[in-house]
């Protein structure tokens, strides 16, 4: 299985490094690595997450540091 980000998914989530990046060198490069840790857990175990609504799922990124 793979994953795409829908492109406004992609804006806001390479906006969200930038803005972790300015808040501190290197927090951003973090943040990115822990997304897609957290994507490829979804992509290797899909129903594993607890069901929010319908057929949605909900799974947190860790935190980092």
């Amino acid at each position: 299985m793979t994953f795409s980000f829908h492109p406004e998914a992609k804006d806001e989530f390479n906006e969200a490094i930038e803005y972790y990046e300015d808040c501190e060198p290197g927090l951003g490069y973090d943040f990115s690595i822990e997304v897609h840790a957290a994507v490829q857990n979804i992509v290797n175990y899909p129903t594993a997450w607890k069901i929010i609504e319908d057929d949605v799922r909900a799974c947190l990124v860790n935190r980092f540091p």
